[in-house]
């Protein structure tokens, strides 16, 4: 097996990159039921701040969309959603982790509206491998939660730095509220009663996926790099973290320079908070 390489040929590495965006999106929803929806706010959001007012043709003709950061993009779950919503949008889809890159890269191979980059967003200078200069949104999904409150605090300043005069941030996350303990236990009590119960049908969890992940002969030098790396999740290695309310957020968004942030959507134990610059 050739050496992995951030730069790997993936045209013709022979993995089925749709059905592995697909199974990546069922393990999301064994955790999020409610997914879809938290997308499509998402994305009504960006169509109401951050595009052109003419929507674009489906064929993609017609005026331009907007210019858009998938920020620890994985697989490029938002950047599918997003290039089908507005077809003449332009997406950078950033990342750390190889193994989902590389499914990335393979399911929009020959899509010339979108790009990923390989960067550490802890890292001061990850927005100097960024193409474009400025974004109309930046777009992400249950992955800050891996940040430390003060490592989130300076990335959000990196975002403001990133967006236009008037553009958007948006952050779905787990962000339970620390002064209603009785209700999140409530909601942490029946999401595993749920889960449990799609166990039992079969569904695949985080180890599960990333077990069958590292049996795809294109990917497991990747799938190893990222063990090495960045965790196991065959290990239980996971984000050292930590999550914050929805307020708090939405004060850091405006620590950080934002004119405008609240939560947009919520459900009993996770959010999506908009800042506006």
């Amino acid at each position: 097996m050739a050496a992995y390489t951030d730069d790997a040929d993936i045209a013709g590495a022979g993995a089925d990159w749709r059905a592995w965006q697909e199974s990546w999106d069922r393990q999301q929803e064994f955790y999020l039921p409610d997914r879809e929806e938290r997308f499509r706010v998402m994305l009504d959001m960006t169509e109401a701040l951050a595009a052109p007012s003419a929507p674009a043709e489906e064929d993609g003709s017609g005026a331009p969309g907007p210019v858009v950061l998938d920020l620890a993009c994985g697989t490029g779950s938002i950047s599918r959603r997003l290039l089908r919503r507005f077809p003449g949008a332009q997406c950078t889809g950033v990342d750390l982790d190889p193994a989902l890159l590389m499914i990335a890269r393979g399911y929009f191979a020959g899509d010339e509206r979108v790009e990923f980059v390989s960067a550490d967003l802890t890292d001061p200078e990850w927005t100097d491998k960024l193409p474009h200069r400025s974004y109309d949104a930046v777009l992400t999904a249950t992955a800050l939660h891996w940040l430390r409150t003060d490592e989130l605090g300076v990335l959000y300043g990196q975002i403001a730095g990133v967006l236009r005069d008037g553009g958007v941030f948006m952050n779905a996350d787990h962000m339970p509220d620390e002064t209603t303990p009785r209700i999140n236990e409530a909601a942490h009590t029946f999401d595993k009663a749920r889960r449990e119960q799609a166990e039992e049908l079969g569904k695949q969890d985080w180890a599960a996926w990333w077990d069958g992940l590292s049996r795809e002969p294109a990917v497991a030098d990747a799938v190893a790099v990222r063990f090495r790396t960045i965790g196991n999740p065959l290990a239980g290695d996971h984000s050292d973290g930590e999550v914050q309310s929805p307020a708090r957020h939405a004060e850091l968004l405006r620590a950080a320079g934002f004119a405008e942030a609240r939560p947009v959507w919520s459900s009993p134990l996770d959010a999506l908070v908009l800042g506006l610059k």
